[in-house]
């Protein structure tokens, strides 16, 4: 499963700016990739460990700006068609994530 984070900020002030840095930051430490200038994601391995990020992102919401949080399959995902001009590229891999009983 992938979350999808999509995230329209304001930076006219120096507090939005801080704001808008400071969320970004504590997504990218909660293992979240930058795919395009704002939309960030993350594997998760099951639907519970994708509620667990989803719950952090809202925890981090900034005062102003326009958040949306998504989820995907692995499936979904895969068969998204991603193009760097008119060449097209693969998707992202899946990670593989270590777990310990």
């Amino acid at each position: 499963m992938w979350v999808l984070v999509f995230f329209d900020l304001p930076t006219e002030t120096k507090k939005d700016r801080k704001n808008y840095t400071k969320f970004r930051k504590l997504m990218l430490a909660d293992g979240f990739q930058m795919f395009q200038f704002s939309i960030y994601l993350r594997h998760c391995s099951s639907k519970e460990n994708a509620d667990v990020h989803i719950k952090r992102v809202k925890s981090i919401l900034p005062p102003k700006g326009h958040i949306g949080v998504m989820c995907v399959t692995d499936k979904q995902f895969g068969m998204m068609e991603i193009f760097q001009g008119r060449e097209q590229v693969d998707v992202p891999e899946t990670t593989q994530q270590l777990e310990l009983f």
